[in-house]
C-alpha cells in the first residue's frame, strides 16, 4: 500500500476534471478498446475509471492490461467487487457504500481484499460512496441490494457524507447510477463541496452543459460513462470543454 497521495491530490487541485468510466464487461474487443483510449487521449480527459457491478475477474484483468498497453492516462479502479484490484493501476477508490446498510459493501468486500491490497504498491483512497436516486433501477443498487437515497432528501445525503468524513473517508463519490435519467442535483453537489474533501459526481451526465453545471456547483471530478458508450464522438465535445477550461 502506497503512502503517496498523488491521485487524491490531483482530484483536490481543481473543479471540473473529467473521468471516463470504462466497464470491462463492455470492452472485451481489444480493437474497440484501443479506439476508445485513442479518442480519450485526444480529448485530453484527466482519468480513466475502471470497474463494474457484474464484471468477471478475467474481464477486469484483460481491460486493465489493455489500458496500460495503449494509454498513459491516469488509471483509477472503481471496484464493484473485492477481486477488482490491480497493482498496474495508479489508484484504487476503496469504496464504502455508506448510503446503504448492506455489510458486504460497508466492510465485507474490504476484508476479503485487505491483505492483497495492503501488499500492493498502489495508492488507496478511502471513499464514501453514496447512491442517489437517478430515476432508474441501477445495476449497483440491484447487485448491492441497497436503496439509493431520494434526490430530494438533501439533509440525509449531507449527513451521510459528513458521517463518512468523520469516519476517515478522504473522498466523496455521489452516483446516480449507470444510465440515470436524472443526475445528482447541483444543490447537493454545492453543499458537499463545502466539506473540505474532493467530490466526484457520476450518473446521468449526458451533455457539456451538464458538465459545466456540475463544475460550477463544485464537483472536482465528473464521470462520463453511458453517454460515451452510446456515442464515442461525445469525446470531441469533451475535448472542446477541456480546451475552454484551459483557455
Amino acid at each position: 500500500m502506497s503512502t503517496l497521495n498523488g491521485i487524491l491530490n490531483q482530484f483536490s487541485k481543481k473543479r471540473g476534471q473529467i473521468a471516463v468510466l470504462i466497464d470491462p464487461e463492455k470492452v472485451q474487443d481489444e480493437l474497440l478498446l484501443q479506439e476508445l483510449l485513442k479518442k480519450a487521449q485526444f480529448a485530453g480527459v484527466d482519468y480513466l475509471f475502471v470497474g463494474g457491478s457484474t464484471v468477471t475477474r478475467e474481464e477486469f484483468q484483460f481491460c486493465i492490461e489493455c489500458i496500460k498497453k495503449y494509454s498513459n492516462i491516469p488509471l483509477v479502479i472503481f471496484p464493484g467487487a473485492s477481486y477488482q484490484v490491480s497493482e498496474e493501476a495508479d489508484a484504487l477508490l476503496y469504496l464504502s457504500l455508506i448510503s446503504g446498510r448492506n455489510p458486504d459493501y460497508l466492510i465485507g468486500h474490504h476484508v476479503a481484499s485487505a491483505s492483497e491490497v495492503y501488499a500492493m504498491n498502489l495508492e488507496v483512497i478511502p471513499t464514501g460512496y453514496i447512491l442517489v436516486d437517478g430515476g432508474t433501477n441501477s445495476s449497483v443498487a440491484y447487485v448491492s441490494q441497497t436503496t439509493p437515497i431520494p434526490a430530494n432528501k438533501t439533509t440525509i445525503i449531507t449527513r451521510t457524507a459528513k458521517a463518512g468524513i468523520l469516519q476517515g473517508k478522504q473522498l466523496l463519490y455521489l452516483d446516480a447510477g449507470s444510465g440515470a435519467k436524472n443526475p445528482v442535483p447541483e444543490e447537493i453537489v454545492s453543499q458537499l463541496s463545502e466539506l473540505q474533501v474532493p467530490v466526484i459526481i457520476g450518473g446521468g451526465i449526458r451533455s457539456v452543459e451538464k458538465i459545466h453545471e456540475m463544475r460550477d456547483a463544485g464537483a472536482n471530478v465528473i464521470v462520463i460513462g453511458n453517454k460515451i458508450e452510446e456515442n464515442i464522438d461525445f469525446l470531441l465535445d469533451i475535448k472542446l470543454y477541456i480546451e475552454s477550461e484551459h483557455g
